[in-house]
């Protein structure tokens, strides 16, 4: 048991510190080549802390531990938005552009909406049990291709930032980028191997182990990223990062997943798929609080918010840990 606690402990190190040098690294590049910050916070940033959860839930799928990777994908999407976005707006004002972040709240809500109906096979097909399957992948995988051209388009829109002169050399923030992704497979396997092993060991549920431990450790990167953006008054890269992670979770992470081995669903993965989409709807919702006219353009998540996105991530943990 002690070596599992070690192998989970190791692993969140190494996937946290990978996913840092990963962003630093890529994020370099991209100022190197004129990239926008904002475009930046929605691909790098956002794949760079979803870089945790895709690397766990491959390395589950090729395991055929499979309820531990939808565990991870759901847990880490209300941990995202309700202990993330709560913590960060609870130690300081998240100021939200409505011009760029709003569009891509929608698409956020879209992939909740699509992730939920791919999992009512026995709802709406009549079939004897419900997956996630390989076409079912094939669709997310579509989805998330869209977005990506979305994405594209935006970048011509905006045009390219101007280049900045790095102190990283181009050779340096690849060997940085290279070095994350090292660590994150590394970590990925290590925090699989121990959370598998501690479940196991307490005769618990991988789906709980999945909610709790892998997915708030997968999470703190995207803790990370939000407090220091909001902290530098980085409009849109907090919710903007937690956003586009959330998309990249469903669509990249969870469409590769079930590509590789499809994921059989339970009650209790659709009752957590359904409080995830609830979490992003709770959060469309908190950004038109603010009724001042003064933030029309620019709206914002402040303390009181985050206070009541923490009191239900709390009631929820205690829900799923007395549901077992």
């Amino acid at each position: 048991m002690m070596l599992n606690i070690i192998f989970v402990i190791a692993g969140f190190m190494l996937l946290v510190k990978g996913a840092d040098y990963l962003v630093d690294g890529s994020s370099s590049i991209a100022r190197r080549f004129g990239i926008s910050t904002l475009v930046i916070g929605l691909t790098v940033v956002a794949f760079g802390t979803s870089a945790p959860e895709l690397t766990i839930n491959i390395l589950s799928a090729v395991s055929g531990r499979t309820e531990l990777a939808l565990a991870n994908v759901n847990g880490s999407n209300i941990a995202n938005i309700l202990l993330i976005l709560g913590i960060t707006a609870f130690l300081t004002r998240i100021p939200v552009r409505s011009r760029t972040v709003l569009k891509e709240i929608p698409f956020m809500l879209l992939s909740g909406f699509v992730i939920v109906i791919l999992m009512l096979d026995m709802v709406l097909e009549g079939a004897g049990s419900s997956e996630i399957s390989r076409i079912d992948g094939i669709i997310l995988l579509s989805f998330f291709a869209i977005f990506m051209y979305y994405l594209f388009l935006s970048i011509k829109e905006t045009g390219a930032a101007k280049v900045e002169r790095e102190k990283r050399s181009l050779s340096s923030s690849s060997m940085l980028t290279i070095a994350g992704l090292i660590g994150l497979i590394v970590g990925g396997y290590l925090a699989v191997e121990g959370a598998s092993g501690i479940a196991l060991g307490l005769g618990i549920s991988e789906t709980l182990v999945g909610l709790t431990i892998v997915a708030i450790g997968t999470s703190l990167p995207e803790l990370v990223a939000a407090v220091v953006a909001a902290r530098k008054n980085e409009i849109d890269l907090a919710v903007g990062g937690v956003v586009g992670s959330n998309i990249f979770n469903i669509l990249l992470v969870l469409g590769a997943t079930s590509v590789i081995q499809p994921i059989t669903i339970n009650q209790r993965g659709l009752e957590d798929a359904i409080a995830a989409l609830a979490a992003m709807i709770l959060l469309f919702f908190a950004l038109f609080t603010d009724k001042s006219p003064a933030h029309f353009k620019t709206r914002s998540i402040n303390g009181k918010t985050g206070a009541v996105f923490l009191f239900i991530y709390v009631a929820y943990i205690v829900y799923i840990v007395i549901r077992g």
